[in-house]
């Protein structure tokens, strides 16, 4: 029988694989160089690296980074757009916001689809639903001959008011499908069934350009997987923390954005459960970027509007995440004012930092860990070799020398920019959203996580720091955690007083029934199906909404705008309990519950391991005789005084003096930070 169950996260410099044993809850690691050429090749590589027979894996879970770099970069398959007369240039007129509001001569970025692929037909239908114009199929027609001859293999197709009427839009599709065999096609009306024309053209736009590139990529991924073995349904995470099977992805790509970070957060809440934390902040610090992540009171905040590329919104539920340049491959470098910089330029898996020996030679935060001690010279098992004498020497050239600093003070000066710049980003998502950083666990995890969690909890005066039993494979944990997930919508304009009941409850059951199919099509069993209502409201003459649940048997509207008013007040600081509230729109979330893996428990039995070696290690007050012990060989139960250096396949913690560190029986690194409160 099928007992493993596959996880595989792909970043900008590894590729993680995490293989579990149901029957054991044994688990494996394995950790590859990124190709980012063709992503599907370093997966391949790490499965094989792992170890792992295909046809006993009843379970194959991948979190991509593919959609996403594909908007960063811009290399697209030749995509078009076709939409209402007069309306061609709405992507590119945007909302007139610019991401530096002081900055008159930064452009916004153009539009996914340039202007001369932007085509128009005649058709209208107004605000209601009502068609006042049916669709020019002549000229319809003459439009998509004309796209077949450019070669397109991709079109969006945005009328204005097809959320209340998609009828123009589906008969352009059937128009495009017979003219142009075999093109993909996203309707708006299917993609984003709501009003605001921007925001909905904008996510069919970035729907259309990836649906090419991502269906390509997860079909050839499955038939590589299916021709090893594999008998399953390759199940691919999106941003808003669930999973989707191949069928949906076609449909759907650019929930796909996103994909590979969200995984680190379902594992940071996961993780800081396990050992009873309801509040917790999550440091995902990879080779090229940091990731940070909330959660408070066992819930992820998940945000509704966000974007790749400022301008262009993609507007599907997302777990609110905040990424900085900040990783191991970040670049150290001096500003023309003569100030030290980190990041957010990298040299990434490509060509590395000075210590790969792999052609980088400028200072990075692994080449000033390395300096410092903090990073020993063998990486991944030894599988890698690290050249401190590289580091030391790009750190004193670029850093030292041009700041008349010691090399040891230089890559101190190094970490704590970087370290800095982490603190700003945490406190973005703590502070500014008004909670207090004090009252939360912080989850360092990633390859250079652990290497700077303990000093960034101290600037941040958080008491405790957890470490993952792996923390470089700790977002394809995040994998394995997740369930299938749809969100669907519909408008419902009215003021809350002139809302009816029984209408609501029709809409709300006509979405039931799409959530249903779309789980019935992926193979979920009617059982495992959860769904959860919610209605999104605001002040009339409000722009934004916010959504709050409500119950399947909704008697009346009153606690449901009353809970609206708790969550203005949450949100923005205030609320207004004598303004009028109007219902924006009404939202299924379908929920495929799919069964969580047991990882393994130990029963704690306290301890002092033993140091297997050591070395001198600089922490802030100078060169320090440290301790080195092996992650594997900490069971639950054992108890470190740093200054502690704890090694293992995928990353390595700092301990740094006076801290204290305690094994739990999930295996976790529990740290206590002292602070102004404790010493």
């Amino acid at each position: 029988m099928s007992s493993l169950r596959v996880a595989v996260d792909v970043g900008g410099t590894f590729t993680d694989v995490l293989v579990l044993d149901e029957e054991t809850t044994a688990t494996s690691v394995a950790k590859v160089p990124s190709t980012p050429a063709d992503p599907m090749r370093a997966i391949l590589d790490g499965v094989a690296a792992a170890g792992v027979d295909l046809h006993q894996v009843k379970l194959f879970s991948h979190g991509t980074t593919i959609a996403t770099n594909a908007l960063i970069t811009r290399r697209f398959p030749p995509a078009a757009m076709v939409t209402t007369k007069g309306f061609r240039d709405v992507i590119e007129i945007r909302r007139g916001t610019r991401d530096d509001l002081w900055d008159a001569y930064k452009d916004v970025a153009p539009p996914y689809i340039r202007r001369r692929d932007r085509l128009e037909v005649s058709e209208r239908v107004d605000y209601d639903g009502d068609v006042i114009e049916p669709l020019d199929e002549e000229e319809a027609r003459a439009v998509a001959k004309r796209l077949g001859r450019r070669g397109v293999q991709t079109i969006a197709v945005c009328f204005i008011n097809s959320y209340a009427n998609s009828a123009n839009e589906r008969r352009m599709k059937e128009i495009l499908a017979e003219e142009i065999p075999g093109i993909d096609v996203s309707t708006s009306s299917d993609v984003l069934p709501e009003i605001f024309e921007h925001e909905r053209f904008s996510t069919t736009v970035a729907n259309a350009v990836l649906t090419p590139l991502v269906s390509g990529y997860v079909d050839r991924l499955g038939k590589a997987l299916a021709r090893d073995g594999y008998r399953g349904d390759l199940l691919l995470l999106h941003s808003g923390g669930g999973v989707m099977t191949p069928a949906t992805v076609r449909r759907f790509s650019v929930r796909l954005a996103g994909s590979g970070i969200a995984a680190g957060a379902i594992a940071c809440r996961h993780v800081a459960m396990l050992c009873g934390h309801r509040n917790a902040i999550g440091l995902d610090m990879g080779g090229t970027s940091t990731d940070i992540s909330l959660v408070h009171d066992g819930e992820m905040r998940v945000t509704k509007e966000w974007f790749v590329e400022y301008g262009y919104p993609i507007i599907f539920p997302s777990i609110e995440i905040l990424t900085i340049g900040a990783g191991g491959g970040s670049l150290a470098w001096i500003d023309e004012a003569g100030s030290l910089r980190n990041g957010p330029q990298s040299a990434g898996a490509d060509p590395g930092p000075a210590c790969y020996r792999t052609g980088g030679d400028s200072p990075t935060n692994t080449d000033a860990n390395v300096t410092l001690g903090r990073l020993g010279t063998e990486l991944l098992d030894g599988k890698m070799t690290l050249d401190r004498q590289s580091a030391v020497e790009v750190v004193r050239r670029d850093v030292a020398v041009p700041l008349g600093l010691e090399t040891d003070e230089a890559a101190q000066a190094v970490l704590k920019v970087a370290n800095a710049n982490m603190a700003d980003a945490v406190r973005l998502v703590s502070i500014r959203r008004g909670y207090d950083p004090r009252e939360f666990a912080l989850v360092a995890f990633g390859g250079a996580g652990p290497l700077h969690g303990a000093d960034l909890a101290r600037e941040l005066s958080i008491p405790t720091v957890i470490v993952p039993p792996n923390p470089g494979i700790t977002s394809a944990l995040g994998c394995l955690l997740v369930d299938v997930r749809h969100d669907l919508e519909t408008m419902y304009l009215r003021r809350v007083e002139n809302a009816r009941l029984d209408e609501i409850d029709a809409e709300f059951r006509a979405l039931e029934g799409e959530a249903r199919e779309r789980m019935a099509s992926e193979g979920v069993a009617e059982e495992d199906t959860s769904l959860q209502r919610r209605i999104s409201m605001r002040y009339l003459g409000q722009w934004r909404s916010l959504a709050v649940e409500v119950a399947d048997d909704l008697g009346s509207l009153d606690e449901a705008v009353e809970r609206f008013h708790e969550q203005h007040e949450r949100e923005f600081t205030y609320s207004r309990h004598d303004a009028p509230v109007e219902i924006y729109q009404l939202q299924v979330e379908a929920i495929g519950v799919t069964r969580k893996p047991n990882l393994a428990r130990e029963e704690p039995r306290w301890h002092r391991p033993v140091a297997y070696d050591s070395r001198e290690v600089v922490f802030d007050d100078g060169p320090v005789a440290t301790g080195l012990y092996r992650r594997e060989e900490l069971h639950a139960g054992a108890e470190i005084i740093g200054p502690a250096i704890i090694e293992q396949l995928d990353s390595t913690t700092v301990v740094p003096p006076g801290v204290k560190a305690e094994v739990d029986e999930h295996l976790l690194i529990i740290m206590s930070i002292p602070t102004e409160e404790t010493r």
